[in-house]
């Protein structure tokens, strides 16, 4: 399990990357996060409901309202092309903060 403090630091890039992959709604893009971290992350609705928000006063994302197969509304969001140069500013943060530890760290012991 990851610590609060890193559940919160990865959220932004996460959420930004399970979007590139195609439209989504809240409880999916949660769904979607759950299953790519091998089910060890799994991240509350009162956190990815207010950062969606976020994005889309930033005009990262659009919304649509679209009814689901249920006859309930649904909101699905997606990325626009700030929201695609935003992910690609996050990505070479994020590979230069790994790339970092991996440094400090060294390489993984091989067990023999």
């Amino acid at each position: 399990m990851l610590s609060k403090d890193l559940t919160a630091a990865t959220l932004r890039p996460a959420v930004l990357s399970i979007l590139s992959e195609g439209e989504s709604y809240g409880y999916e893009i949660i769904r979607k996060a759950f299953e790519a971290s091998g089910e060890k992350i799994e991240w509350a609705e009162g956190a990815i409901y207010p950062m969606l928000h976020r994005f889309e006063k930033q005009g990262l994302i659009k919304s649509t309202w679209k009814i689901a197969e249920n006859g309930r509304r649904r909101k699905y969001y997606r990325l626009n092309a700030q929201g695609k140069r935003e992910l690609e500013k996050e990505k070479a943060q994020w590979k230069m903060a790994t790339g970092l530890l991996s440094n400090l760290w060294g390489p993984e012991p091989t067990l023999t």
